[in-house]
């Protein structure tokens, strides 16, 4: 039996996996009842996602989180932002770890100069409503 109990931790181990290129940057014109208006953009990606709903930029973030798994050195930084001056607010989302298929990062709110960390996909959209709708 204790020897099940190392297994399991070494099993959890596995699975917790450090993200290089975490960082993607959310730029928000809109935000009404959780339907959003804004754009998303990540080193990997060639240009500015546009944004849609919440839902559309967690799985965004989470194929794009699949991609860690490709060899090579981590990806730099988002320098350039969503360029649109009717930017609501602006978020740089930085995931640190993905583990158990979920996440654990920081919140960025560039705006008002402020951070908070977020131990969950659930609570980063949680973080994100309460910014948005007050």
């Amino acid at each position: 039996m204790h020897q099940g109990r190392r297994l399991q931790g070494s099993m959890f181990r596995k699975n917790m996996s450090p993200c290089n290129s975490c960082e993607a940057v959310v730029s928000i014109r809109s935000y009404k009842d959780g339907v959003i208006e804004g754009c998303l953009q990540h080193p990997r990606l060639e240009k500015k996602e546009e944004l849609q709903s919440l839902s559309q930029m967690i799985l965004l973030l989470d194929s794009l989180l699949d991609l860690e798994n490709c060899p090579g050195r981590p990806l730099p930084l988002i320098h350039s932002m969503c360029d649109d001056r009717e930017d609501t607010a602006v978020f740089r989302i930085q995931i640190l770890f993905r583990e158990n298929c979920t996440w654990q990062g920081k919140l960025i709110w560039q705006n008002e100069d402020q951070e908070t960390v977020f131990r969950s996909a659930l609570e980063l959209l949680q973080l994100l409503d309460e910014i948005l709708a007050g």
